[in-house]
């Protein structure tokens, strides 16, 4: 299981923090901000090989399932 920030959203704030600093905002003066979005992967594979069960509760949060 890996949960971690939404990469491609990463991406996106990123790509509007570099334009502030394009149009002349000095990086010092903008926030630092945190991810908002997550991604829950479970790799089903791993799970089998090691015999683990994955409740289904779990298996409907999961944003990503690695079969």
């Amino acid at each position: 299981m890996a949960y971690s920030p939404n990469v491609a959203a990463t991406h996106r704030r990123a790509a509007s923090y570099i334009d502030k600093i394009l149009k002349g905002v000095s990086p010092s003066d903008l926030p630092v901000e945190e991810a908002t979005t997550f991604d829950f992967a479970i790799n089903l594979n791993t799970a089998m090989s090691l015999g683990l069960t994955i409740p289904n509760d779990v298996l409907i949060q999961a944003t990503q399932l690695i079969q």
